[in-house]
């Protein structure tokens, strides 16, 4: 934990953590709380699932777009209008929901609600560099603590959006949602080496029609990071068919939950490996050994034993984005460094989306153990890429 200790040590770095935090939290609160709030008003699941569909299909396509913009306009400029339109369409969900809106309306509210995400993330990872320039040594924990930090929004975030569901009430939970977008981007952007940074138009201009999708280092990130988010997403669903399989449903959060915990520690674990091997190899080696992680999974014979097998396949989740993460910046056109981190990151969720439609599909055609051994297969393509493609990561070529 040393390592991580000097990180936050490093001026500013705690501040804009925190900041990032709280502008970060609706991830893990969203779907769930749209999920709950419309089921309740509605009393469709069917409805539910779309809306909260767009929401993270809008996330998809925003972020990218939102990437240019902040490469091109500065972040202030671009992350604070950003939050208040992502907080004014989460209530207009809530609010045309009470007044019977149409699904179809609904669905566009939602929509725009996750395109206007500010992209902290991405934008944190292009400062990282500069933040670090003077420890350089601690750039790969940095990277490896933000991946923990999203694992533990994903855990935390659902059993908030819980709570407050019980003790007030779901819509209660997307207030919340909308309220720490906008403290948490705002206070983002107060932070000194945020105002600091200030658009490049020569060197964004240099970055071409087609922005950070010109490096072929950044294409291949992109894809190698589309295969495994189809594995990922397709053990998210399968998890719970195991577990009504099992005859344990109610325990299918609890699997979840301790995948999302193995992934954290792996995190963690990475980060405080000082003698770490090159980069390049670090992460052919994680993409490698996700698949054969996941290949326990469809031998599973109890909850207990899952439980158990769960833990080292998420272990290897987070190396695999801090690694991913910190190639982009070396492969990052300089003019379009926010962008960049952003496209990896849409390839990833595009994946997840993917696998999650899939998944049910084999499920019901075949059995919960053959869609892990699809995941499995997955992330393999997700290797083979990764190796087929490594000359394009050297930071030399990559750009």
């Amino acid at each position: 934990m040393k390592r991580y200790a000097e990180v936050l040590r490093v001026p500013h770095v705690a501040a804009l953590i925190a900041a990032t935090l709280l502008a970060r939290f609706p991830i893990g609160i969203n779907a769930l709380a749209l999920i709950l709030y419309l089921r309740e008003q509605t009393g469709s699941y069917a409805v539910a699932g779309i809306v909260a569909g767009g929401l993270a299909a809008g996330a998809g396509v925003g972020a990218p777009v939102q990437g240019r913009l902040v490469d091109r306009f500065g972040q202030r400029r671009v992350l604070v209008p950003l939050a208040f339109v992502h907080a004014a369409a989460l209530g207009g969900v809530v609010g045309l929901t009470e007044l019977g809106a149409p699904t179809g309306v609904l669905l566009a509210c939602s929509i725009a609600a996750g395109f206007a995400i500010p992209p902290t993330s991405s934008v944190l990872r292009s400062m990282w560099p500069a933040l670090l320039r003077d420890r350089e040594d601690l750039i790969p924990a940095a990277y490896a603590l933000d991946s923990v930090l999203i694992e533990l929004i994903f855990v935390l975030g659902p059993l908030l959006t819980a709570l407050i569901a019980t003790l007030m009430s779901p819509a209660a939970a997307l207030v919340v949602s909308a309220a720490s977008v906008m403290v948490g981007t705002i206070a983002f952007t107060a932070q000194a080496p945020s105002r600091a940074i200030l658009p490049d138009p020569e060197a964004t201009a240099a970055a071409g029609r087609f922005g950070a999708l010109a490096s072929p280092g950044v294409r291949s990130l992109v894809l190698t990071s589309l295969p495994a988010g189809i594995g990922i997403g397709i053990c998210e669903v399968a998890l719970p068919a195991f577990s009504e399989a099992s005859g344990s449903r109610e325990l299918a959060g609890v699997l979840l939950a301790v995948w999302s915990l193995g992934s954290a520690a792996g995190g963690l674990a990475f980060g405080a490996w000082s003698r770490r091997p090159p980069l390049q190899r670090v992460h052919l080696g994680v993409t490698a050994l996700l698949p054969l992680a996941l290949l326990p999974l469809a031998a599973a014979p109890s909850v207990a034993v899952m439980a158990l097998l769960v833990l080292p396949a998420g272990m290897f989740i987070a190396p695999l984005l801090a690694t991913r993460n910190e190639l982009i910046g070396w492969v990052a056109p300089p003019g379009a460094r926010t962008e960049a981190y952003t496209w990896p990151v849409t390839a990833f969720v595009g994946g997840i989306a993917i696998g999650s439609a899939l998944a049910g599909w084999i499920v019901e055609a075949s059995s919960w153990r053959t869609a892990f051994l699809v995941a499995a297969g997955a992330a393999a393509v997700g290797a083979v890429v990764a190796v087929a493609r490594r000359a394009t990561l050297n930071p030399q070529v990559g750009v």
